[in-house]
């Protein structure tokens, strides 16, 4: 979510982050992805745990054929690219700035049989969100989104008025600090949260999240 450029001297170790593209063979299609950590830092770059939610839904973990599915700070717009692929109906957000990089990748990457299923839209948590009906989506994703404190409450917020009773939503992660496991604690006040999936050898988590519904709901 958050375009924080990053001083290249300062982490070596993720000095392939400063390449300017990342390729993948996922969905059956090699995708090919711009990447610009100089101009968008960790908006415009490939992590780990968008590689691994990914293969989660490749392995056909969760059926996305004709599903309405919402990515949340999509960055390079992998995990939307390859839902879309495997058949959802996706729309991929980001905040605005972020937009004409995600939009490129989008176009780069889908077929244009498939473009009518796809929409690139600025989502900005916990704002304006009134122009995304309330529990409309069947399932909301979010690769790396958890980790930065000030963003949690309106991620939380976000993700509440996303979701129906009804409404998977999956959030793929490195547990990196305590304000992480902090985070997933304010979701299980609101949500019913597992891990579903570990992947030891990247250090990532999967979570599924269904709403918890209220007797006001009922």
């Amino acid at each position: 979510m958050a375009l924080v450029p990053y001083d290249e001297n300062v982490l070596p170790a993720l000095s392939k982050l400063h390449q300017n593209s990342a390729e993948f063979n996922l969905a059956n299609h090699r995708i090919r992805l711009s990447q610009d950590w100089n101009r968008l830092g960790v908006a415009a770059v490939v992590w780990d745990a968008a590689v691994v939610l990914c293969m989660f839904l490749e392995m056909g973990n969760i059926d996305l054929k004709g599903k309405s599915v919402i990515e949340l700070g999509a960055g390079t717009g992998l995990v939307g690219i390859v839902a879309a692929l495997l058949g959802a109906n996706v729309t991929i957000t980001d905040r605005e700035t972020a937009l004409e990089f995600l939009s490129a990748n989008v176009r780069e990457n889908i077929p244009p049989s498939q473009q009518g299923a796809v929409r690139v839209s600025e989502l900005t948590w916990g704002e304006n969100l009134e122009l995304y009906p309330p529990g409309s989506y069947e399932l909301v994703l979010g690769a790396d989104i958890v980790y930065l404190e000030d963003t949690f409450p309106a991620l939380l917020k976000t993700l509440e008025h996303l979701s129906s009773e009804n409404t998977v939503v999956v959030l793929s992660c490195r547990i990196r600090y305590d304000r992480d496991e902090r985070f997933l604690m304010e979701l299980r006040q609101k949500f019913s949260v597992e891990e579903v999936h570990y992947d030891s050898q990247r250090d990532i988590h999967i979570y599924r999240a269904v709403k918890i519904t209220t007797k006001t709901e009922l």
